[in-house]
């Protein structure tokens, strides 16, 4: 059975590219404006990765991956930024992201991160 990637992304242009591209390597993805959406959404459980930006409204990335290891779901994170900071990367991968990718990020770089993630903890990628 195909995994379920879920795109947390405030940026519709990138919820869809991603979308596009994740479906053309056959995983099940599901499309989220907010972190709220995504947490309120019957997916929640059923999700196998979440892929998010760090800078969103609301509930940013961060707030977004410690919200969700509160309630005990343990989904791998790979957070996508439009501004990469050395310090945002460092305090992401200590609270358990398995990468953190600069937009524009290559296709390769981001298809191995989840390849990585979906295989089992302890990976890190990017």
């Amino acid at each position: 059975m195909p995994s379920v990637i879920s795109i947390v992304d405030d940026h519709p242009s990138v919820r869809n590219a991603t979308n596009n591209l994740l479906t053309s390597y056959g995983y099940i993805v599901h499309t989220f404006v907010s972190a709220d959406e995504f947490l309120n959404s019957a997916e929640l459980r059923d999700t196998s990765c979440v892929i998010t930006d760090v800078q969103m409204p609301c509930m940013n990335g961060l707030d977004f991956l410690g919200h969700m290891r509160s309630l005990g779901h343990n989904a791998p994170f790979i957070f996508i930024t439009a501004f990469p900071n050395e310090a945002v990367r460092a305090r992401a991968i200590k609270a358990g992201a398995i990468s953190f990718l600069a937009k524009p990020f290559t296709t390769p770089t981001l298809i191995t991160c989840l390849k990585i993630a979906l295989e089992g903890p302890n990976g890190t990628c990017g």
